[in-house]
C-alpha cells in the first residue's frame, strides 16, 4: 500500500480495540495510577465542575469518564463514546459499580458525532485525538456540540523521544514486521506532541484562547517484565503491526522489546518508563 486508507485504518482500529478491550479494562488500576494525575490536570484546565455536561471522546474503558463523573456530580452528566462497543461495556459496568448514575455510553465515530449542536459544556479526549484520521473534522465536530464558551480538552503523547517506554517498542516492532515509514496522512501516537502542533490544530478548527502544557507522567511498575506484559496484552496497535508474522517471529520481536525495557529498571522492584503528555485546551 502506498497511500493511506482512512476507511481501512478505522476498521483495523475498531478490531484492535474490540480485541484489547478486556485487557485494557483489566489493567485499569495501573492506568489510573499512571494517567490519573494528568487526567485531573486536564479536568482542571477544562473547567469541569459540578453540573457540567461532559462529552468524553475515545473513552475506552472509561477510567477518565469516572473521574469526570465524580466531579460533575448528580447535577451533571458524562457521555462516553468510542468506536469499540465492547470496550464501552466495561465503562458502563464500572460506572454502575461506582454508583455513578450520571454516565451514559454510546458507540460513535469522533468524526461524525450523532449529537445535537451546543449540547455540552466540555468535550475531552484522553489519548485519542492523535489517532483520528481526520483530526480537523473531529475538532470541528467537537466545536459544533459545545455551547458558546465551552471548552475542548485533549491529552496526547509528547514527542517520541520523551516517551521511550512506548516509542522504542514501536520502532522495534515496525522493524521486525518490515513496515516502512508511516504513510502521508497516517495518524500515530506522537503526531501531535511537537511544540505548537496541537495548538495550531485547535486554532485552525476555530477555537480561541488556546493553550497547552507539558506534564511528566512516568510509567512506574515493579519490573520491565510487568511493562512488557502490559504492552503485550493491551497495546492493540503493536499486535496489529505484528499480525503478518508467524509465532516465532512475533516472539523474537517481543523478546527484543523486553530487553530494551530492561534498561528502564532503576533497581530491583522499580521500573520507571519515561513518559510526557501534552494537555491542550481551547474555548469555543
Amino acid at each position: 500500500m502506498t497511500t493511506f486508507d482512512p476507511t481501512a485504518y478505522k476498521r483495523t482500529t475498531h478490531e484492535q480495540w474490540e480485541s484489547a478491550a478486556e485487557a485494557w479494562h483489566r489493567w485499569g488500576p495501573t492506568l489510573r495510577e499512571w494517567l490519573g494525575p494528568a487526567t485531573e490536570r486536564m479536568l482542571d484546565l477544562a473547567g469541569v465542575k459540578s453540573g457540567s455536561r461532559v462529552l468524553d471522546i475515545a473513552a475506552g474503558a472509561g477510567d477518565q469518564t469516572l473521574q469526570a463523573a465524580a466531579r460533575v456530580g448528580p447535577g451533571g452528566s458524562v457521555l462516553a463514546t468510542d468506536l469499540s462497543p465492547t470496550i464501552l461495556t466495561f465503562a458502563a459496568s464500572e460506572a454502575k459499580r461506582a454508583g455513578l448514575a450520571n454516565v451514559e455510553t454510546r458507540t460513535m465515530d469522533a468524526e461524525n458525532l450523532d449529537l445535537a449542536n451546543e449540547s455540552f459544556d466540555v468535550v475531552m479526549s484522553r489519548l485519542g485525538l492523535m489517532y483520528f484520521p481526520d483530526r480537523e473534522r473531529a475538532l470541528g465536530e467537537m466545536r459544533r456540540v459545545l455551547v458558546p464558551g465551552g471548552r475542548v480538552a485533549a491529552m496526547v503523547f509528547a514527542p517520541a523521544d520523551k516517551n521511550a517506554f512506548f516509542s522504542v517498542p514501536v520502532s522495534i516492532v515496525r522493524r521486525h514486521a518490515k513496515l516502512g515509514p508511516p504513510l502521508a496522512g497516517q495518524p500515530g501516537p506522537f503526531g501531535l506532541g511537537a511544540p505548537g502542533v496541537i495548538e495550531e490544530a485547535f486554532t485552525r478548527a476555530g477555537f480561541r484562547d488556546v493553550n497547552a502544557e507539558t506534564i511528566s507522567a512516568p510509567l512506574c511498575m515493579k519490573s520491565a517484565k510487568d511493562c512488557l506484559r502490559f504492552e503485550q496484552e493491551s497495546f492493540g496497535a503493536l499486535h496489529q503491526m505484528l499480525s503478518s508474522l508467524d509465532a516465532p517471529a512475533r516472539d523474537a520481536a517481543w523478546a527484543e522489546v523486553g530487553s530494551v525495557l530492561a534498561d528502564f529498571e532503576q533497581n530491583p522492584g522499580k521500573f520507571v518508563g519515561p513518559c510526557e503528555f501534552v494537555i491542550a485546551i481551547g474555548t469555543k
